[in-house]
């Protein structure tokens, strides 16, 4: 703290008293050759006129500051006199933590209790938000806890926030929803490419309606499920509604989603609804809905209440409403896989009794008979190799 003093220039400073043996003298100036005797007295001001005082704080020292009181809880008492109290051992640790958790090198296997209090800390610190370390920051927590640092994500006609987080949100791992509907993505956007990582194979419901997609882009996205069993191999519901460059040859990339029980075409650039529609059923047993699906309002998305409306799409809006809903869901398994749960159990049926007809053959038989009718009770279908390696 610096103190400056000010004083407005004065033409006569009045007498000057000078203390000498214990006694208070005068002392003239005789500027105007004037006695000292003769003037009149002035009274005493402790402070001339214009008098005034600056404080000023000195800012580089306030890191020091910081680090002198930080270790300290300031309270009053009922009286109003000031008391202070030292934090706890854990408490100047966890802020000391927070302060460098951009440097620390890993926090797996880290008590999930204490990681959140971690957690917290360095948000109210503002870590997340600082360029370079908060990125660096949120990928300790997201490698290491993944879906408890956040399941479900809403990105619906937010472009720009994808453009400027778009390393922030290929961070986060152990999805279960993501929400891209009218981001106008296209085929070739990264984070439709990073959808297909093992990071996000735990994704469920995957929302891409109105992104500009075309029969490559779900091919490409569909790939991995298709090639290797893996990727978005759990997804149950997708939205490609409002996406015209979608035909039945992008559709049938879709057969590969063994899980899916919800499905979302509307307003696709379908040519034959009918064949479409009997391919769904019959390869992964999806039905075509007569009412909208409540799974596809995005009103109700999420758990927490939007104090407005939710952010809307003119395009999407005109086709969904131009066009028939596609809207397709996967019936209880009796109901919806009821042919083929019938020749499964027809086949399995017959493969029982070709093996019980074979063991009840007499043994005194077995050696007369030729080799082609030895083998007519062995030879299994397409079916049954099938239905052999569900097991």
């Amino acid at each position: 703290m610096s103190c400056y003093l000010r004083s407005q220039s004065c033409p006569d400073p009045g007498p000057i008293y000078v203390r000498e043996n214990g006694r208070l003298h005068m002392v003239s100036l005789a500027l105007d050759g004037v006695a000292s005797s003769l003037r009149e007295p002035r009274p005493l001001r402790l402070f001339p006129k214009g008098f005034s005082v600056e404080l000023c704080m000195n800012r580089e020292d306030d890191a020091a500051r910081k680090e002198k009181t930080d270790h300290f809880i300031f309270t009053y008492t009922r009286e109003g006199n000031l008391r202070y109290s030292a934090k706890s051992l854990f408490s100047l640790a966890l802020g000391f933590i927070s302060d460098n958790v951009d440097h620390i090198d890993s926090l797996i296997g880290f008590p999930e209790q204490i990681a959140e209090k971690l957690f917290s800390a360095a948000e109210a610190r503002h870590k997340f938000t600082e360029p370079g370390a908060g990125l660096r920051a949120l990928q300790k927590f997201t490698e290491a806890y993944g879906r408890l640092v956040l399941c479900s994500l809403c990105l619906r006609n937010r472009y720009l926030v994808i453009s400027e987080k778009l390393e922030e949100i290929k961070s986060f791992r152990e999805l279960s929803c993501l929400d891209l509907s009218c981001c106008k993505l296209g085929d070739e956007h990264e984070l439709l490419e990073h959808l297909t990582n093992e990071a996000l194979s735990s994704v469920t419901q995957l929302r891409l309606k109105d992104n500009c997609l075309s029969d490559a882009g779900v091919r490409r996205m569909t790939a991995p499920v298709r090639v290797l069993r893996r990727g978005l191999e759990n997804l149950a519901l997708l939205d490609l509604s409002c996406n015209p460059e979608i035909t039945d040859a992008g559709i049938g990339y879709l057969f590969s989603f063994r899980k899916l029980n919800c499905l979302d075409i509307s307003g696709t650039g379908l040519q034959d609804v009918k064949a479409v529609m009997h391919k769904l059923q019959t390869h992964i047993g999806l039905v075509h809905s007569k009412v909208p699906l409540k799974e596809f309002d995005h009103s109700s998305y999420g758990k927490r209440p939007r104090t407005e409306g939710p952010a809307k799409c003119p395009l999407a809006d005109s086709h969904t409403t131009s066009g028939e809903k596609l809207q397709f869901y996967k019936e209880k398994a009796e109901e919806c896989h009821g042919p083929s749960l019938k020749r499964e159990a027809a086949a399995s049926q017959e493969l029982k009794s070709t093996k019980k007809r074979a063991l009840e053959e007499p043994d005194k038989d077995a050696p007369s008979s030729s080799p082609s009718s030895r083998q007519k009770y062995v030879c299994l279908t397409v079916e049954d190799w099938d239905l052999l390696n569900s097991y």
